[in-house]
């Protein structure tokens, strides 16, 4: 058995995740129960079209969950985190800490 390095905590993101903008959709997403398609585009600072580009990947990946219905008369669209989504974005953050912990502590790579 070698002493092999642990692997650098870049590796452990997920690239789903880590776009700014799937990240900023998890994380509002995470504080919220459920949220509006609207009130997220806003938020962000995203069309709508940018948006709904952003909620497919992560729809597909099973990372939230979106629900079409209707709020009076006008078509609203919500989205919640699944559970799947609360994990992947917990790993992230995680993974965060890891590096920031690692450049604030001058961790492996860095020269004398």
């Amino acid at each position: 058995m070698t002493d092999q390095p642990a692997p650098h905590p870049v590796t452990g993101l997920d690239d789903v995740v880590h776009q700014r903008v799937r990240l900023g959709i998890l994380t509002v997403a995470h504080q919220a129960r459920r949220v509006e398609f609207g009130f997220l585009r806003t938020a962000l600072g995203l069309t709508a079209g940018n948006l709904s580009q952003h909620l497919t990947v992560l729809e597909k990946a099973g990372l939230v969950e979106i629900e079409k219905g209707y709020e009076g008369r006008r078509p609203r669209t919500w989205l919640s985190l699944t559970p799947a989504g609360d994990r992947a974005l917990k790993d992230e953050v995680t993974q965060l800490k890891r590096l920031i912990q690692q450049i604030e502590q001058g961790g492996p790579g860095r020269e004398p």
